[in-house]
């Protein structure tokens, strides 16, 4: 099955989390939808059709479209149990397993629209000029690792993983800046990662995300 055509609604329901919107808040406009998430305004019509079914947003003629009160936003409770069982060390651990075989998928399987998709998460992380934008777009590039794999399994993983990684109690995290600077570790890291990907290069593209996650991990904890 093409995890690409298949899971926009997933991947609408993502932006809209780590996006920041909260209950009320007003969505972007569909045009900037199609720019930023890389699908076509049929498709995100369609995706916006599912969650307005779902309850979790509400489209006013001549306004615009809304997070509902009932946005979902919340994870499940097993998702929120698991996030308050796992310290962030294992947290990252878990990414350590599971990612870098992610990426070496998707070194295989990439569509040109996935690597498309992952620059275009590069360049906006880069041009961020707030710590939630990076966040948001580093997101976006991390998924798009997964979509590019092109299995729905492991991106319903991945899915899962990045799920229990917001339940996380990650305290509070220090920012010396109001935005990435131009020299951000990540930054070279991802690109490292979508070149082996855009290489068909898997070994490289695995050594790639576990050392960026790696290089996450250190920033953190200390070594890993």
């Amino acid at each position: 099955m093409d995890v690409r055509t298949t899971d926009p609604v997933t991947r609408l329901r993502s932006y809209i989390i780590e996006g920041g919107f909260g209950s009320g808040g007003k969505l972007p406009p569909e045009r900037q939808l199609t720019d930023e998430l890389g699908l076509s305004r049929a498709t995100i019509r369609k995706a916006l059709d599912v969650l307005e079914r779902d309850g979790l947003i509400w489209r006013h003629v001549g306004k615009g479209t809304f997070v509902s009160e009932e946005s979902g936003r919340k994870p499940n409770n097993a998702i929120v149990e698991l996030g308050r069982q796992l310290t962030p060390f294992r947290m990252i651990r878990a990414r350590l397993a599971i990612e870098p075989a992610i990426a070496r998928e998707a070194a295989v399987n990439a569509s040109g629209e996935t690597l498309m998709r992952m620059q275009r998460a590069i360049d906006r992380a880069k041009a961020a000029t707030t710590w939630n934008e990076y966040e948001v777009q580093d997101d976006l590039f991390h998924r798009a690792v997964a979509e590019a794999s092109d299995n729905l399994l492991l991106l319903s993983l991945f899915d899962h993983l990045n799920e229990v990684r917001r339940a996380v109690a990650w305290g509070i995290v220090s920012r010396e800046s109001a935005h990435p600077s131009p020299d951000h570790s990540s930054f070279a890291e991802h690109d490292r990662i979508a070149e082996a990907i855009a290489s068909r290069d898997p070994t490289a593209a695995y050594e790639a995300m576990r050392k960026h996650i790696g290089s996450v991990a250190r920033r953190l904890f200390g070594e890993v």
